[in-house]
């Protein structure tokens, strides 16, 4: 049994390593898209997340009831919708560009929970999205002031993770969250399935080799399975703050990711508009509450 103090030790860096884990999944995703089409690329992401979850889990499931099953459709249905418009996007855009566009959900949720919940904003929440706007203005607009079409789904399915988060809050109270996640990746497995059959045609056996395999494993095994229990232990043995702050890297990690592998191109322009949506995050997340808290330290000391 692993003590209290120890899970409190482990869980920056769970959290760290979540954050490194998503954000090195940007320029891999790019990769893999070019070879599998979309909608069975997450097919195989969410039915093996699902099945490594399920197992995981095993003994939660005598717990299951009925209503689980709405509940994993509703959320499960935001989370191939999400994915599946960032995935399309990612093809007509940078992964460096796509890792910061998709962190503005961090912005967008403070407003879905006012507008479902009525939980008005803060100041900082109003604070995040100027500076989010400008970021995003820097990243996205080019000299003609237009936007690309593969930024614009990026923004929209930055739109749609804001969504299911405000329903992950909306529909999972007394509800067991990792029987739960399970269902929603089967789900969003489900979605995905219906939608490859339905709109892309099956990719050819001869496109499977080596390579593509260790990604599909590496998304199914590390960056939806054990990145999310990562995150959800890391966010109950640490505090909120520093863990928006940890979480927040994603978009850090996805940038440098993206430069080193895949040679993406980043300029002044770009790396302004980065930080500006940065401070964006942290400033939403957090309400910049560990400046306070560094003030009334050294105040005491």
């Amino acid at each position: 049994m692993v003590s209290e103090t120890m899970m409190r030790r482990l869980a920056k860096p769970m959290l760290f390593a979540a954050a490194l884990i998503w954000g090195s999944s940007f320029f891999m995703m790019k990769g893999a898209v070019d070879v599998i089409p979309t909608f069975f690329l997450l097919a195989l992401r969410f039915t093996g997340g699902a099945v490594l979850l399920g197992l995981f889990c095993w003994k939660k499931w005598r717990g299951f009831t009925g209503d689980y099953l709405w509940r994993g459709a509703v959320i499960g249905g935001f989370l191939f919708a999400a994915y599946s418009v960032q995935t399309f996007g990612l093809t007509q855009t940078t992964p460096s560009k796509s890792a910061f566009l998709t962190s503005v959900y961090c912005v967008l949720v403070p407003f879905l929970h006012w507008l479902v919940m009525k939980r008005r904003p803060d100041i900082y929440n109003l604070l995040a999205a100027v500076l989010c706007v400008a970021g995003v203005g820097l990243v996205s607009l080019n000299e003609g002031f237009s936007i690309t079409v593969g930024d614009m789904l990026t923004l929209a399915a930055a739109v749609l993770f804001a969504g299911h988060i405000v329903a992950v809050a909306k529909v999972s109270p007394d509800r067991d969250i990792y029987l739960l996640t399970t269902l929603q990746f089967a789900f969003a497995a489900l979605y995905s399935w219906i939608g490859g059959f339905l709109f892309q045609e099956m990719p050819p056996a001869s496109v499977i080799d080596g390579d593509l395999l260790l990604q599909l494993g590496y998304f199914i095994v590390m960056c939806t399975t054990v990145a999310l229990l990562f995150q959800n232990v890391g966010q109950v043995w640490s505090d909120p703050a520093s863990a928006a702050i940890i979480l927040s890297l994603e978009s850090v990690f996805g940038v440098l990711f993206s430069v080193v592998f895949y040679h993406d191109p980043v300029t002044a322009r770009l790396l302004a508009g980065f930080s500006l949506i940065f401070v964006a995050v942290v400033c939403s997340e957090t309400k910049l509450s560990f400046l306070r808290r560094n003030k009334g330290t050294e105040g005491k000391a």
